[in-house]
């Protein structure tokens, strides 16, 4: 049984008692309260999902970050039309996960507020680690590094992620394809210029996208001009959603160059 309904249960027989006893000791105790953070490192098992098989003719490898309250089992799906054979699609999945609706639905998240820097350093070293494993099994698979060109997509919350992933992670990504989502205010942007033009980074939004107002993307589009970079904005009509036919679109046109 989902410990959810048990506990529930538990919960409201026993609310009147919590109410009467309880609040007035758990107010006296926070107050009162000098707790002190402390660290422990554990071991966690990560999730990811592909599509594709690695081969001598796996030609791209594409890194694909999912937003907040998804999974990566479903978030990968928008990209079953690149799958053609010569391109391997890897969807990590966020090493939090929660009830969304109401208990209904689960979902991942890459960050929050909370003791935000060890939770960076967790999923990094997560994100580091995947792509070691991948490119091990690339080469056992009878293909090689050099022959493969690797392609990023972030998706709202995977957008930051995806960023620093590749700024302080360290992973040599020849595109970037940041849907839906903003750079992470800590990036320097002027130090990382070239590297954000040399993958021609390129920014996908949503013209009814709920979550980014116009003077949002305006701000956004200012502090990217400031640092003096060059990067393409492409909008569609819809919302804070994939689009795949935009994203076939988007994919052939940068293409060139590679």
């Amino acid at each position: 049984m989902d410990d959810r309904f048990s506990l529930g249960n538990f919960f409201d027989v026993q609310y009147f008692f919590v109410a009467l006893f309880c609040r007035p000791m758990h107010e006296q105790t926070t107050e009162n309260a000098n707790a002190q953070p402390h660290h422990i490192s554990v071991r966690k098992t990560a999730r990811y999902f592909t599509l594709g098989t690695l081969s001598p003719a796996t030609r791209e490898i594409w890194f694909v970050v999912h937003g907040y309250g998804q999974l990566a089992e479903y978030f990968i799906r928008h990209f079953r039309g690149l799958d053609d054979g010569t391109r391997y699609i890897v969807a990590p999945e966020g090493l939090s996960r929660f009830y969304v609706k109401e208990w209904t639905r689960v979902g991942a998240s890459w960050i929050t507020k909370e003791d935000r820097e060890s939770e960076m350093d967790d999923y990094l070293e997560y994100l580091k680690s995947l792509e070691e494993r991948i490119v091990g099994e690339l080469e056992q698979s009878g293909g090689k590094r050099e022959n493969v060109r690797i392609w990023t997509l972030g998706f709202s919350q995977g957008v930051t992620t995806l960023t620093r992933w590749i700024v302080r992670g360290g992973l040599l990504a020849d595109r970037l394809i940041c849907w839906a989502g903003g750079f992470p205010a800590e990036i320097d942007l002027a130090t990382h210029k070239n590297l954000f033009e040399r993958m021609k980074t390129t920014f996908v939004i949503g013209t009814e996208d709920e979550f980014i107002t116009p003077e949002g993307l305006a701000k956004q589009q200012a502090h990217i001009a400031e640092a003096g970079l060059h990067l393409d904005f492409v909008s569609f009509e819809g919302a804070h959603v994939m689009n795949t036919e935009v994203l076939s679109a988007t994919v052939e046109r940068l293409k060139n160059g590679l």
